[in-house]
């Protein structure tokens, strides 16, 4: 049970801790709700408030933990505003403002972190399709592999295809990536490795959501806020939590002030990890995929307060 300092004689009052979502999730994604009962017995009342509600006051909280936003992406700049307003954040306004554009990866990689080739596409740039293999397409600004496809460059057709996509994400004024389509995803899949407060929790494996060639050749995205993801429960390498742990010390300020990160890796060619992805902002942290994992986020949120 956590104690708040009060005058001797007042009644104790227990932390609140806002779990932040979006107005589609109103009441938090199931898997998020597992770490409501957790903290209950840990004496911290918990609750899912919507980032964008004008008529939160953020200061009533104890604690403010990103969880789902996930309709944040076509503004992103409203987002990264509404975070440095808020008091208390987990975690911190300066790491979402940071990790919510991937061009985080050039910073990785300029730093020794084994990360998947990615080639930028500005707005206004020409960009040719090369390369004989497959490709995949994306914005800087994403969640939930949305506005991605998958495209083979050997084919004339998607080479067409794939210049178009571009040629649409900068329409809309969107930097784009172009990264090498890893095979190792049709069988090995990725690797997740969740850490909570600074320790490693659990690891899940992600099958591939671009089935494919997968192509967005009109533009439509699937409904929702996400592709659906085939998750299972995965045992790490030595040699994945050898390359999280790089990922993790390389972040700018310290991995230390993170409640909560998940570092997605994949093999490359020669079947080394490769970073994909960092997860620092509004990540599925796959609860219900490990025995003790919302108790173990609950104690990290617990060890804030």
């Amino acid at each position: 049970m956590i104690e708040r300092n009060s005058p001797l004689g007042a009644a104790r009052v227990d932390p609140r801790v806002a779990l932040v979502t979006c107005a589609e999730l109103p009441d938090l994604e199931p898997d998020d709700r597992l770490v409501i009962e957790p903290l209950a017995a840990r004496g911290v009342r918990a609750e899912p408030v919507v980032w964008d509600d004008p008529a939160v006051d953020w200061a009533a909280y104890d604690l403010v933990v990103v969880r789902s936003p996930w309709d944040y992406v076509g503004r992103r700049e409203q987002f990264v505003a509404w975070a440095a307003r808020v008091p208390r954040l987990a975690n911190p306004a300066e790491v979402i403002a940071w990790n919510t554009e991937k061009t985080y990866l050039e910073r990785l990689a300029a730093d020794g972190v084994p990360v998947v080739p990615t080639g930028w596409v500005r707005p206004g740039e020409t960009w040719v399709p090369a390369g004989d293999g497959e490709y995949v397409v994306k914005p800087a600004v994403s969640a939930g592999s949305r506005d991605t496809g998958r495209y083979d460059l050997a084919d004339p057709t998607h080479r067409e295809l794939a210049a178009a996509h571009v040629a649409r994400l900068q329409a809309a004024g969107r930097l784009t990536m172009v990264q090498p389509y890893l095979a190792a995803v049709d069988t090995d899949g990725e690797t997740g490795l969740l850490f909570f407060g600074g320790a490693f929790s659990h690891a899940i494996r992600k099958g591939p959501m671009l089935e494919g060639p997968d192509v967005p050749a009109s533009g439509d995205r699937p409904p929702g806020l996400f592709r659906p993801e085939r998750i299972e429960a995965r045992q790490p390498s030595p040699a994945e939590m050898e390359v999280a742990e790089k990922v993790l010390a390389a972040i700018p300020g310290g991995a230390e002030r993170l409640l909560y990160a998940r570092v997605d890796l994949i093999p490359g060619p020669d079947g080394s990890p490769m970073l994909i992805e960092l997860e620092l902002t509004e990540p599925s942290l796959f609860l219900d995929r490990a025995p003790g994992a919302p108790e173990r986020l609950a104690d990290a949120i617990a060890q804030r307060l």
